[in-house]
């Protein structure tokens, strides 16, 4: 969904963090973990709008998990380590959502093509 409904943001990092950007600028694209803060943790079974039956949370990309971590791929716009700032193109989190980590995204094992979901039209 972030790919269709993010928009463009900055990433601050501490300045204890700050060296650890050395080297990012290399990636084309990074993963994001985030803690969704705001998200409920209590919805173990959810009846998503597009869904005509619940579902059980471990079967949904919702945000409302018992342990709200989002996952967000997103491209490098650019980087600046002594200001401790990344810039990406676009994630759907709220501002001020803590970001758990980053990592350079690999294709060659991040990217699944055969990947499917049953009943799911991907296309």
């Amino acid at each position: 969904q972030a790919r269709e409904a993010g928009v463009p943001a900055t990433i601050v990092f501490d300045q204890a963090f700050r060296p650890g950007l050395q080297n990012l600028e290399r990636a084309s694209h990074v993963v994001i973990l985030s803690w969704l803060h705001h998200a409920p943790r209590n919805l173990i079974v959810q009846k998503p709008r597009h869904a005509a039956e619940p579902k059980g949370v471990f079967s949904l990309r919702s945000p409302a998990r018992p342990n709200p971590i989002g996952l967000h791929v997103a491209k490098l716009v650019g980087i600046d380590i002594a200001a401790g700032r990344i810039e990406i193109d676009a994630i759907d989190v709220l501002d001020g959502t803590p970001v758990i980590d980053i990592k350079p995204y690999y294709a060659s094992t991040d990217a699944l093509p055969d990947a499917t979901i049953a009943g799911r039209d991907e296309t």
